[in-house]
């Protein structure tokens, strides 16, 4: 490396972030990279060029890590990003929204902070579209082979790109209105800005791949009618069922699924058509079921709509603030993650069962009654168990609640009835390896595995793209992961 003394003479420092207060009066991203400036290379020095360089499995998509840092060290980023690009299509998305499992595994991580792999990742990409590196991926030639990749979401993307890259003429339906599917009408803009998306779809564009937006197949379309027309399908839906909460008082106005509040946000903050009756958290007493992600970019989007108060309440304990000892290096571990829409303004409760939704004589939401739980250790064979504590159910203010429990499968209507796809016994589509029961006929993504980080459903497309490759033509020179690659770096 570079800098072989990086890790013993720098501490880890990421870029600065506007002010909570300042930043909640608008949907713009906030973290200050432009001003971060040469610190980037100088994180990039603490990159220790291990023996061994765990990052590389801690990242879903094999990401050569050690081989950019030390690019990015030396100032050649068109180096870096001829690196990174080589097995991520995506790093403007992941560099924004990717929890960083690869900075879990970091060796440095052992016994100091680990490496910035996520915010070098969006300085590269960043300086590749503004130094003209980022170019579209056309094919040399076309095979004359059509695929038609149903969902725009990450899987569908990734598998676009490469299937278009091997030349063959890939469409892209997508049932909304824009490309993007789970990055553009799921995750908040202020975390990835939808100009961010269109500047890599265009890019696909150049390259070739037709998207078709208005274009529900399964209900505007008829999927035997795809079937007929192209030489393979690739089904890339998402897993959009959300988990309900059925207790009593579910249906009162106020009470709504995460993905409805957050989707109907992006339309607003891009002057798009809501599609649906306004949810819009101004003055009110939010609470927020379920402590992940989606959680807490609904708590970020209600402090934007200058929400009166934003609770977030779990079911299951408290994380450990520190790595647990049952969850050693390498691993990525569940710990207490206070995200920039916590600091922005949340109270936090774990430990509590959701009882009932409380209204009023008009059928609104006026309160959540709630109680303190335990849990109790896991007996072999047996699922863990919870009991109620004594006298610690109460009802507390909300006019309006999102349910931000996961989602459970794809919806087994439409396309996959149409295609009489066979589900596993979660509901998701069955496969061996990316073929369904239908010959010609694969799925990536969620809707195979169930709900997943961006990043590995990037490695879901890449992956299939492969196997549908070999389908068309007998074989395939694909590369999913930098494998192949390493020794040409």
């Amino acid at each position: 490396m570079g800098k072989a003394t990086g890790f013993l003479e720098h501490g880890r420092e990421l870029p600065g972030k506007i002010e909570p207060a300042e930043r909640i009066k608008n949907n713009k991203e906030f973290v200050l990279n432009q001003e971060f400036g040469d610190k980037v290379n100088t994180q990039a020095s603490r990159c220790m060029d291990c023996g061994v360089p765990f990052c590389h499995n801690g990242c879903p998509i094999g990401n050569i890590i050690p081989e950019f840092n030390d690019a990015v060290y030396r100032d050649s980023w068109e180096e870096a990003w001829n690196i990174l690009s080589s097995t991520n299509n995506f790093p403007e998305f992941t560099g924004r929204v990717c929890p960083a499992p690869c900075e879990s595994a970091c060796v440095l991580g052992i016994n100091q902070d680990p490496i910035t792999i996520c915010n070098i990742e969006k300085t590269i990409v960043e300086k590749a579209y503004q130094n003209g590196y980022a170019k579209p991926k056309a094919p040399r030639s076309r095979t004359g082979k059509k695929v038609a990749i149903v969902g725009s979401g990450p899987a569908g993307l990734a598998a676009a790109e490469q299937l278009n890259s091997a030349g063959h003429n890939v469409t892209v339906f997508e049932r909304d209105e824009k490309v993007g599917g789970l990055l553009r009408f799921g995750i908040p803009d202020f975390k990835l800005n939808m100009e961010v998306i269109d500047r890599k779809i265009n890019m696909m564009e150049q390259a070739g791949i037709d998207f078709k937006v208005n274009q529900h197949v399964g209900v505007t379309i008829n999927a035997q009618q795809l079937n007929q027309e192209y030489d393979a399908i690739l089904l890339t839906g998402g897993s959009t069922v959300p988990r309900d909460l059925p207790v009593q008082g579910r249906d009162l106005k106020g009470v709504h699924f995460a993905m409805q509040f957050l989707a109907q946000n992006n339309r607003r903050a891009n002057n798009m058509d809501l599609k649906s009756e306004e949810i819009h958290a101004a003055g009110k007493h939010v609470v927020v079921i379920g402590g992940g992600d989606t959680g807490s970019d609904c708590v970020g989007t209600s402090n934007r709509h200058g929400a009166a108060s934003v609770t977030q309440v779990e079911i299951m304990p408290m994380p450990p603030e520190a790595r647990p000892a049952n969850m050693p290096w390498p691993q990525y571990p569940m710990i207490l993650r206070t995200s920039t829409s916590h600091e922005e303004g949340c109270q936090r409760q774990w430990n509590i069962l959701t009882k009932e939704f409380v209204g009023n004589e008009k059928g609104e939401l006026t309160g959540i009654r709630i109680a303190d739980i335990i849990w109790h250790e896991a007996k072999a064979d047996e699922r863990p168990r919870f009991e109620e504590v004594a006298n610690s159910e109460r009802v507390i203010p909300c006019d309006m609640a999102f349910l931000a429990m996961g989602f459970l499968h794809p919806e087994p209507q439409g396309v996959l009835a149409q295609l009489d796809i066979e589900l596993d016994e979660r509901g998701n589509v069955a496969t061996s390896g990316f073929s369904t029961n239908q010959p010609g006929v694969f799925a990536a993504g969620d809707m195979r595995t169930g709900q997943s980080l961006v990043v590995r459903c990037i490695n879901e497309g890449r992956e299939c793209a492969i196997d549908i490759d070999a389908y068309l033509m007998g074989n395939s020179n694909l590369e999913a992961k930098a494998d192949s690659l390493m020794m040409s770096v």
